[in-house]
This record gives C-alpha cells, structure tokens and sequence, in this order.
C-alpha cells in the first residue's frame, strides 16, 4: 500500500492574480486619480457603490445560512446559550476598555487644545442631518428595529441584527423538531456552499469598487483634508494601532496565536475594508476565512454578525476620542464625573450602530446630544475628515470581531489551533494521507 504525501503548501498562485495585490493597484490607483483629478474622482462614485450594493445583497443570506446550519448543527440548545453569553462577555468587556483607552488617549495627547473655537461661530446646520438620525434612535427603537415585519423580510430589509434574530429562532426551531427537519438542514448546508462560492465570484469585483470608492473620497474631500486637524487624525490613528497590535495582540498571545500572523492572513479583507471604508463588504469572507482555519461554524456564525453590531472596538475609541476633541476645541473642561457620564452614554449609544460609513458620526451625535456639555454643532469641526477616520474605525472594528471569533471558538473548545496557527503561517495543515491500491 502506498501512501500519497501531501503538500504543506499550496501551489502558489502569481501575484498579479492574487485579491489583495489587486486591491492595493487598485488603491494606489484611485488616489492618484482622485488627487490630480478631483472632477473625474467624484465622478467614480458609483464603481464603490456598485460593488458595496453587490456585497450587502449577500450578507443576509449568508448570516441567515450560516447561523441556522451552526445553531442547528449543535443539537444542545444550551451550548447556543452558552456561546451567546461568552460572546456578550466579551464584547461587554472589551467595547467598554476601548472606550477608556480613548478617554485616556484625549485627556494625555489633548489634540483639540489650543484651537480656542466659539461654538457660536460653528455651522450647526452641517451636523444636523446626523443629529436628528441620533435623536430618533433611541433604545426602544432599537429594540423594536430587531424584529422585522416578516421572516422573508427581516433578509430583504438588509438589516444584520433582524437577519440574526430570524436566524437564530429558525435554527433553534430545526434543533427542537429534531430528526424529520434534517433534509431542511441539509438543503440549507448545500445552499450555504453555492452562496459561499457567490461570495467568491463577487470579490473578483472588488479592485473596482476599491477604486472607485478611493478616487471618490480623495476627488471630493482632497489629500490636504488630511493635513487640516491632522493631530486629531493621527490620535486617532495611533490609538487604533496601538489597541489592536498590543491589546488584541495580548489576547491573541494569550490564546495560542499572532495577531500580526492573523493581520497577515486577513490582508486582503483589511485592504477590502480599507477601499471601501465599510467593514461589511468583508463579512462573508471574513465568517469563510476564520471557518476555514478551523474555527468552528456555528461559534463563527454566532460571534461575528452579533459583533457586527455590538463589538466595535474602533467606533468606540472614536466616540470618546472625538468627544473630548470637540470639548477641548471647545475650551469646555469637562469633570472626571463628566466624563464618566460620557463613557457610560457611549457605551449604550454604541450598541448597534452598524458596521458602515458614518455610523460611528450618527453615534457621536446620539452621545453629545445626552451629555450636553460638549455642544453637538462642534462635530463640524470633525465632519470634512470623518471619512478618513471611518476607514480606520472599520479597519479596527474588523479586526476585534476576527479576534473575537477565534477566542469564544478556544473557549468552547472548538478551535482547531495547530489547524488556526499552519493558516496564520501560510501552510496546508497536515492531513491524513489517503491509501491508495
């Protein structure tokens, strides 16, 4: 009998062909275009869209496919209950010290002091569509948004959390009724394949939407915007760096991997993130990715969409960060009970804001408006270079929900780590050897 070995690596595919070098040309592309022509960047707009358009028409499926073959592949209910509270620990914990971590970076560097602006000189009208979404978005209302009108139309509506709910009590119910729902369960795996593989064939368009999407931003808001409030920017930037790289990458270490290695890993979703400033064109990746380098599904399936709306690392260093920017810009001191009352608001404001292009705005306007000792019509100050802040509110949102799939997965005892840690290091696992004769 002989066996056949296999490869610890895959047969490598030339650069030219691979997604994330694409994604950079693309990038590198788009700026250039939009800096020495602004009137032909603005005017690429609709490439970013189109493909940001062609990505949320997957997600519900894919969450909806994901979750309900998880919830329902665990046969215990209470291991669904139990993965639920492990995630919502997490989340909890680790929203609440990028919160503080932001507090502490505003009040050390103070980037908006010296700025001595009179609020009455601000252009409240600019900031007024955002606070009057933020004024409408209260915690009933929040609650309310989850349940959809109909199961059909919690997956058409696009929103994840209504998606989730659905899925989640459909899995359950296929789990409860046992044995007779097991062709259901196996049409839903067999679907979750070819809508996987959709996911596939619609990132090969992702250089284009990058493109689009890069030159738009630069066309409209130029290059020199970045250089306008730039202590602000680079604050915020550094602290971002810094949560990622040394508190997720204590937790990684912790947890038996490298989140460099995994940065690696994940560098074409990131540069995906990057190109389009929103963190769900990277979803249905980013659930097939942690899957495929042995995260178990139904924690995945779990862990991700919910963090989508309740684990924003980079959302929630913002919102304290600004905050206190604006205060200091503002020459308002604020008390430590003050800003303690801040944090509090920011941490039940933050909640739900989803994963898109001026959410975390919406938010900080929500947050203002209940503390209102920082006036809301000095986020003016920030609006002209919000965009440039939300691609890196989105880089770090993404990264904390990849960490956070992968930790509750070792919690549960349903990580495959020598699996996770040969992906990380771009090699094959080692499998059993087929016989062959």
């Amino acid at each position: 009998m002989k066996l056949t070995a296999i490869p610890d690596r895959p047969e490598r595919t030339p650069l030219y062909a691979q997604l994330y070098v694409q994604v950079v040309v693309a990038i590198v592309a788009g700026a250039l275009v939009g800096h020495f022509y602004p009137t032909t960047g603005e005017a690429l707009k609709p490439p970013g869209d189109f493909f940001i358009k062609l990505v949320k028409m997957i997600i519900a499926p894919v969450i909806f496919l994901s979750v309900v073959s998880g919830i329902a592949g665990m046969r215990e209910l209470s291991s669904v209950g139990r993965v639920a509270a492990k995630a919502f620990g997490y989340f909890l914990f680790f929203s609440t010290l990028a919160l503080i971590v932001g507090l502490i970076v505003a009040n050390v560097v103070r980037p908006g002091a010296g700025m001595n602006i009179d609020p009455a000189t601000l252009d409240a009208g600019a900031v007024a569509t955002y606070a009057k979404q933020a004024h409408e978005t209260t915690l009933v209302g929040f609650v309310m948004a989850i349940i959809p009108t109909t199961m059909v139309s919690a997956l058409t509506e696009g929103s994840i959390l209504q998606t989730l709910f659905v899925a989640i009590l459909f899995g359950v119910a296929l789990s409860l009724v046992g044995k007779p729902a097991e062709p259901v369960l196996d049409l839903i795996e067999r679907l979750a394949l070819v809508v996987f593989r959709l996911v596939g064939i619609l990132m090969r368009v992702a250089p284009v939407g990058a493109f689009g999407a890069i030159a738009f931003t630069i066309g409209r808001y130029g290059a020199g915007s970045l250089v306008n409030l730039g202590a602000l920017v680079a604050t915020f930037y550094f602290t971002s760096i810094f949560f990622v790289v040394v508190v997720l990458g204590a937790v990684a270490r912790l947890h038996g991997f490298s989140i460099l290695r995994l940065i690696a890993y994940l560098k074409a979703e990131l540069l995906l993130v990057l190109g389009t400033s929103s963190s769900e064109a990277a979803l249905p990746s980013l659930i097939a990715k942690l899957e495929d380098a042995g995260c178990d599904k139904a924690v995945v399936g779990l862990v991700v969409p919910t963090g989508y709306s309740f684990n924003l690392d980079g959302t929630n260093i913002y919102m304290t960060l600004a905050a206190l920017f604006i205060a200091q810009a503002c020459n308002v001191e604020l008390t430590l009970g003050q800003e303690l009352l801040l944090l509090g608001v920011a941490m039940l404001s933050s909640k739900g804001a989803a994963g898109v292009t001026g959410a975390g705005f919406i938010t900080l306007a929500a947050t203002l408006s209940i503390v209102p000792s920082v006036p809301v019509a000095g986020m003016a100050l920030i609006l002209g270079i919000d965009r440039f802040m939300s691609e890196c509110r989105s880089l770090t949102n993404f990264m904390g929900n990849a960490v956070a799939a992968i930790v509750v997965s070792r919690w549960e005892n349903k990580l495959d780590l020598p699996r996770l840690n040969a992906r990380l290091a771009g090699k094959t696992p080692a499998e059993p050897a087929p016989a062959i004769g």
